[in-house]
């Protein structure tokens, strides 16, 4: 079995980007292959709690995200430092995330075998 990890960096509603990875995502953990995210600069907004995508008449995503658990896809990293320059926290957030420091995202990304990013 191979390690995926996708990194995210699009905010949720600037386009059709997020979407499309998610679905990715999905499709890849059907598989049963072990997948992880990793969100980075504006994809921290993904999670973000109470958002109304309705209003702007757009999908979703963040129901998409909470989908993930029933995929095992329970590995999911944040950037710190993109949640800080957003003025969030981990309680602003709809998932529980592991943070992580700038400094160790390479670290990261060699544990997995196959890296996405979108």
């Amino acid at each position: 079995m191979k390690s995926y990890l996708f990194v995210l960096r699009s905010a949720p509603h600037s386009g059709c980007a997020l979407q499309e990875m998610l679905d990715i995502i999905l499709i890849t953990a059907a598989f049963e292959q072990k997948v992880a995210l990793l969100l980075l600069d504006d994809a921290v907004f993904a999670l973000k709690v109470h958002q109304q995508p309705e209003k702007q008449a757009i999908k979703d995503t963040a129901a998409i995200f909470k989908a993930l658990e029933m995929y095992d896809v329970e590995d999911i990293f944040l950037e710190a430092q993109s949640l800080q320059e957003r003025r969030l926290t981990v309680a602003d957030l709809s998932l529980p995330v592991q943070e992580i420091q700038r400094e160790n995202i390479a670290a990261v990304m060699q544990q997995y075998d196959i890296v996405f990013s979108g």
